[in-house]
């Protein structure tokens, strides 16, 4: 980052907006790829609360067994996910990825169709969900780095996060109107739709997969073709032990997990439990978890129009990030001692600026410091990371909130999540990032 010296005094609107002038346009196969992106994204959402409306039909212990598998199918298979997309490339591996997701959604509409929702059909679509998730999310996750330049990707990764969080406010709503017009097999035909338009925008993509040369020499050793390529296990392997020995991608993994199982978990899980308990009925839980997303959301279109370079003295990275989780910290507190539901919707709003906010900063921190070979398997740990402390951290405190009330968990999460923002702060490696 380089600063152009001292402004002179009035004129920083001036400054400022020359600066907004002078940054280039992101580049178009990136705005196209992300546009198909959020499509998909949107029919996914839709799709996920049809799935999970269906499922509820037969109780709430095969709902959560539904959304169980396909989160474990995911954990799962995500690291040798992330080594295939390395080694063949991520737009191969989400071409293919497209293609069956597209074949599957026609496969449930027409099933759903004759034989209705049974169980066993809708932990079929689970599984076959989570395992696509599972080699779809590593490659999708590096596309940025092979399609927009370093200097640009803050603002790359903060409208896709904009986008993404949009598509999951949207997702449900247009969920519910699919499946009150038609049903499940509705809602697949539509998700259906989306995959083929997003396997049209990467048939289209100008992209080559450039970083697999130099992938192949790293798997062989010498580049000469002489060495056989190590297994995908070992590959797995590979980015695991390359990220836990780099001191900067080890601190921000530390950091992703520490906030997914801090955050993530406040609004989905305690939240409504705190709107039972507090007798403010269903609406007040949908108004605090709407405040979030659209929190997260302004602090995502904030972070694209500014870029990583707005401002006088503009955050680094890593306290960025730091920042946000003391934000979000903030938010949570407010939400365990909120009286009233509107403090609650404040909390939600703040908590979710905050998260946003370190999202945003994270992101492109991680996927900058990974090495053009190890891009897919760097984002296959940070999913892993992300989705086993989230499992963790939900079952323990849904029987905290059981035994204490909701208020209790919530509070522990305040502290835990500002605990982690005050240790990002005092760590060197992030400080310096």
């Amino acid at each position: 980052m380089t600063t152009t010296g001292s402004l002179a005094p009035g004129a920083d609107a001036d400054a400022a907006d020359s600066a907004a002038a002078a940054r280039p346009a992101l580049p178009a196969p990136y705005l196209r790829w992300l546009a198909g992106a959020q499509l998909g994204a949107l029919g996914d959402a839709a799709l996920a609360f049809a799935l999970g409306w269906a499922a509820a039909a037969h109780g709430g212990a095969a709902a959560g067994l539904v959304l169980t598998v396909i989160t474990v199918a995911r954990t799962l298979l995500v690291l040798v996910g992330g080594a295939v997309a390395d080694r063949l490339g991520a737009r191969r591996v989400m071409l293919a990825g497209d293609a069956v997701m597209l074949a599957a959604t026609l496969a449930l509409a027409a099933a759903a169709g004759v034989l209705g929702t049974p169980l066993r059909l809708l932990l079929l679509a689970a599984l076959v969900i989570g395992v696509v998730d599972a080699f779809y999310l590593p490659s999708s996750g590096s596309m940025p780095r092979l399609l927009v330049d370093a200097g640009q990707l803050p603002r790359a990764l903060a409208l896709r996060q904009a986008g993404g969080q949009l598509a999951a406010l949207l997702g449900a709503p247009l969920g519910g109107a699919l499946v009150a017009a038609g049903g499940l097999p509705a809602t697949a035909l539509v998700d259906a739709a989306s995959f083929a338009v997003l396997l049209l925008v990467l048939l289209l993509l100008p992209v080559s997969d450039p970083r697999r040369a130099p992938a192949a020499r790293a798997r062989t050793g010498t580049g000469t073709g002489t060495d056989r390529p190590a297994g995908l296990l070992r590959e797995a392997a590979a980015g695991v032990r390359l990220a836990t020995g780099d001191r900067l991608l080890r601190a921000a993994l530390l950091l992703a997990g520490a906030a997914a199982g801090a955050v993530l978990p406040v609004v989905a899980l305690l939240g409504p439990l705190l709107a039972r308990a507090a007798g403010w009925g269903a609406g007040a839980a949908g108004l605090v978890a709407g405040a979030q997303g659209a929190g997260v959301l302004a602090a995502a279109v904030l972070l694209a129009r500014r870029g990583a370079g707005a401002g006088r003295r503009p955050l680094g990275a890593g306290t960025g990030a730091a920042a946000g989780l003391c934000a979000a910290a903030a938010g949570i507190a407010l939400l365990a001692a909120a009286p009233v539901p509107a403090a609650a919707v404040f909390g939600g709003l703040l908590t979710g600026a905050g998260s946003g906010l370190f999202a945003g900063r994270l992101g492109p921190l991680v996927l900058g410091a990974a090495p053009d070979t190890h891009l897919s398997r760097v984002q296959a740990l940070l999913t892993l990371v992300q989705s086993a402390a989230l499992v963790l951290s939900t079952g323990a405190l849904g029987l905290l909130a059981d035994a204490a009330g909701p208020r209790v968990p919530i509070a522990l999460c305040a502290l835990a999540t500002g605990a982690a923002g005050v240790l990002a702060l005092a760590s060197p490696v992030l400080r310096r990032a």
